[in-house]
């Protein structure tokens, strides 16, 4: 109401200023790792210690049983050398499709929330353990060279680009993944039945070279061989992996990717209010 009597129109009810989406989306995908971090590794005794103990256990158990069973491991000299650089990468992979294959799962309560969106809660995810995966490969690799006294010339483009690629196909595998487990229940126990046989064809005991011709063909469509073909050619100066298409691996893994991230966007409100 004005002075004359005469009376002004409603004004519209401002909203209070949260930022620009891109801001709030990065909060939201810290304070995702943030809970993850404390649900994962903050209620076990030791934490993060296990993401270190659990690879190393395993790369030292294999050794030791195939020192026992060769004089000398395909590469180099130490037997611990040659399986960590086939286990880690695997292991890289396996942790982030695993995680992200679950990501909707373990953040349905929280997406309830209209500041929280499916995509925040797979790139958290993605962020958390790519980054523990690499940290944890890092020390236990490093940690083997310095106990093996292993000296040797390292090629960091080949090393970086393996486990780029195994991060970047454990992306593509997951995000498919996470539709396919909610779109069709089933599809967790069909996965790990698939899953089985994948350690013992991936090229982590033995080098892709030494295999015959036959086994060979079938083994080059694995992905993951060329990733581990392309970690061993990083440490082993000696070692030259020619059969590793970079190609190949980028398709693999954008092909999954492209195809789960539309599924989701298209169908994730139906699968999420089932």
């Amino acid at each position: 109401m004005t002075a004359t009597g005469t009376e002004l129109p409603d004004q519209p009810v401002k909203l209070p200023d949260r930022g620009p989406r891109p801001r709030a989306a990065a909060r939201t995908i810290v304070a995702l790792m943030l809970r993850e971090m404390s649900t994962r590794y903050g209620r076990s005794p030791g934490g993060y210690i296990w993401a270190i103990v659990e690879p190393l256990a395993g790369i030292l158990l294999l050794s030791i049983a195939f020192s026992m069973l060769m004089r000398s491991p395909p590469l180099g000299s130490s037997f611990v050398l040659f399986k960590a650089t086939g286990m880690m990468p695997f292991m890289l992979y396996m942790t982030i499709s695993g995680s992200i294959g679950h990501a909707l799962h373990f953040s349905r309560p929280l997406l309830q929330y209209p500041g929280v969106t499916w995509l925040d809660a797979i790139v958290a995810r993605f962020t958390l353990n790519t980054l523990t995966s690499i940290l944890v490969t890092y020390l236990i690799l490093t940690g083997i060279l310095v106990w093996t006294g292993t000296r040797t010339v390292l090629d960091m483009g080949d090393i970086g680009l393996a486990i780029g690629l195994a991060a970047l196909l454990g992306l593509g595998i997951g995000v498919l993944n996470s539709y396919l487990s909610l779109a069709f229940p089933v599809w967790d126990q069909a996965w790990a039945i698939l899953n089985r046989p994948l350690f013992l064809i991936s090229g982590i005991l033995f080098l892709y070279e030494d295999s015959p011709k036959l086994i060979q063909d079938i083994l080059w469509w694995n992905p993951l061989v060329h990733i581990i073909g392309l970690m061993r050619a990083g440490f082993y100066p000696m070692y030259y992996a020619s059969y590793v298409s970079v190609i190949y691996v980028l398709t693999c893994a954008l092909l999954p990717l492209v195809a789960g991230l539309l599924l989701l966007h298209r169908h994730h409100l139906d699968l999420l209010n089932r």
